[in-house]
Formats: C-alpha cells, structure tokens, sequence
C-alpha cells in the first residue's frame, strides 16, 4: 500500500514489520569482546554488519528497515552509554523462565546500571546510528528507544538510590526529558517510524509482578500503571507530525530465548490502548502466556495493531497458513486493514541474541514478508 499519514489513517504503513533487533554476527560479537579492538576497528565491522542486514531487508522485500541496533551492547545500551549518575557494575538479577531442554548459557541480560547520583545526559543517544541510517538504508527506517518506564525497576535499588533521588518516581520522572528530547531530535531528524519498546508494562498483566510493584516497589498497581501512561505520554508530547508514525511495542521480557513475565493483556487493554498517545502497538502473540486476542476489542479505530505471532526465541518455523488463520481470528477485533505481523519481539534484546542461527532468523522474516503479501498484497 501507498505511504499515509498517520494523523489521518490507521492503517499501518508496513504490513511486514519487525521490532527492531537483529542477531548480531559472530565477528560482531568477538570485537565487543575483544579488549584490544579500538573504537575505529569495531566501528568499520559495525558498518559492514549493518550494511549486510539492511541488504538482506531489501531482499525479503520490507520496505520498512532497521539497523538490527547492532551498534548496541543491549536494547537500551544507548541509555547507558548516554548518561552518567549510574554505577555501571552494578547489576539485578532476574528470573527468567525458559523451556528447561534449552542450554541459557552465561548471557541473560544482567541489568547494569543502579542509580547512585542525579543522571546527567553527556550525548544524544541515537545521533550516530540515525547519521549511517540516512545515508545507506534503502528507504524508510524505524529508531527504537526504550521507554522512560523500563528504568526504575531495574536501576533503582533501596539502600543505594535514595541519596540521589527519594522515591522510584523521582527518579522516572528524572529520565522523561532525556528520551523526550531524543524523540523530538528523531522527528527533526526526519525519521517517520519511531518505536518505544516497553516491556515493563507485563509487570500489570502478571500477578507476580503485580505483587512485586505492590511488595517491594511499595506502590499500588494500578497507580504505578496510571503513571507509566502519563510518563510515556510525557515523552511523546510534541513528536506528533504529518507522515511520522508513533508506535509502542509491549513484551513481557526477552533475553537468550528466556522470558520473565505471563499473562494476557485483558487487565490494562481498555485504559492502554484508549490513552496511549502512539499510533500503533505492536504485541506479543507469538504463544499461550500472551492470552487471547478478546483484549484487541478495546483497540480504537485510530490505531494500528501488528501483530507479533513468529516467535524470535525459537528456531522452529512457523507456517503461513497458521499465521493467515491468526490474522484472520484477529480481525474479529480490529479491521484488517488495521493490522499488520512481525515477529513478537526483537532477535537479539541482548549482544549475545536468542538461541538460534542467523539462517533461522531471516528464515522467519521471510515468512513474516511472504505472509503480509499473502493477506494484504503488501510489505
């Protein structure tokens, strides 16, 4: 379909989306390793890598690209890189779960960071990918950022933070006006397709994390939701443009094929979907622990919905014809035109990625292509 505005028309741009994070290669991966490599060495096969995943996009036939965020140590590595206030070795464990045949190995994102002093910015965060993105990607390209929401209940440990800040609120509210500054930067960038990645909001679909926010956060549930919506609001205030799309995507956690959060979207789908300020959500529907489609009822008819149903943690493939049923159960819901698929989340949230090959993931994004054209005659 043609480009339309997305102040004027829900349906989504791209039929055949992706949430932004690729595989990384393994010379990749062994530079950032590697204590020798200088910054101009890692920098060049940086470029190469990129440059590679933007040809094989073009080749599947997206018309919407990313750079894999292969320039990052981790989904929301710009953010660390970007700000000080934060000790870097300090770390949070979580508990991921994961099917119990399958080896972890030693990569599950170990979340560094604990706030320690008031945060400072020191660089914007995405300025060096968006400068390679406009001179080599072959059309559009989406930037995605993490929400303001995903820090405070993971760099924010009581008997070390409150020196810099009293309370997990003062420290979010602390945050907002660097990703706000950075969409706003975006937008006079000229990126049209901006991605908020928000995982935090499984925390309110779950009840143990419900117990978590309650027990150890020492705040109400459904207060802390009501505030993550007006945080993330915050940070969109003014990124609204003709032609630029505003979209968040929701996960419930994704490190080395592992997950930490369960539960259907039927507890937040009425107030989320009615008083996010995005144009397009991108979900989680690649299996049981993400609940039904019955929630999409709440979509309004101003907002896109694409559709997560291939799994990126898994190497199996899925068939198309499981997918145009899914799509097809989904739009009971939500219009067709108003939908579109992507794998459920990111390939790679971490350096290390989820447990299978490269082959395998461009495997599944072709299935994603193939299946967008199959339902809509589009990419």
């Amino acid at each position: 379909m043609s480009k339309v505005s997305s102040l004027n028309d829900p349906r989504p741009h791209y039929k055949a989306d992706h949430v932004g994070s690729f595989l990384r290669p393994k010379e990749l991966i062994d530079a950032r390793r590697d204590p020798s490599a200088t910054p101009e060495q890692l920098r060049e096969i940086e470029d190469r890598c990129i440059l590679s995943a933007l040809q094989r996009q073009q080749d599947l036939g997206f018309r919407i690209f990313s750079d894999g965020e292969l320039r990052r140590s981790q989904f929301m590595g710009d953010f660390y890189d970007a700000v000080e206030g934060l000790d870097k070795d300090g770390s949070i464990a979580r508990a991921w779960k994961g099917d119990s045949d399958r080896p972890t190995g030693t990569g599950l994102l170990k979340l560094t960071g604990i706030v320690v002093d008031k945060i400072r910015q020191t660089r914007r965060l995405t300025a060096h990918e968006v400068d390679f993105l406009k001179r080599h990607s072959p059309g559009a390209f989406k930037m995605t950022l993490p929400t303001a929401n995903q820090f405070p209940a993971i760099a924010y440990r009581k008997g070390l933070s409150e020196r810099a800040y009293p309370t997990y609120s003062d420290f979010l509210w602390d945050v907002v006006p660097i990703i706000r500054s950075e969409i706003q930067a975006l937008v006079n960038d000229g990126v049209t397709y901006i991605q908020i990645d928000a995982p935090r909001y499984s925390y309110y679909v779950d009840p143990r994390w419900r117990d978590y926010i309650k027990n150890e956060m020492g705040v109400s549930p459904d207060d802390a939701l009501d505030e993550a919506i007006r945080v993330d609001n915050a940070c969109l205030e003014g990124a609204r443009r003709d032609g630029v799309t505003l979209a968040i995507h929701l996960c419930r956690g994704n490190s080395r094929s592992h997950w930490y959060a369960e539960g259907g979207y039927d507890p937040i789908a009425e107030k989320l979907f009615n008083t996010l300020d995005v144009d397009v959500f991108l979900l989680e529907y690649e299996s049981d622990r993400a609940g039904t489609f019955d929630p999409l009822r709440f979509v309004p008819p101003n907002k896109a919905v694409v559709l997560g149903l291939v799994s990126s943690k898994v190497p199996e493939l899925e068939t198309r014809d499981m997918l145009c049923r899914r799509v097809d159960d989904a739009s009971r819901y939500v219009p067709l035109e108003n939908l579109a698929i992507s794998p459920q989340c990111g390939f790679a949230s971490t350096l290390e990625g989820n447990l299978l090959t490269e082959n395998e993931q461009w495997q599944k994004l072709q299935l994603v292509a193939d299946t967008a054209r199959t339902i809509w005659n589009s990419t």
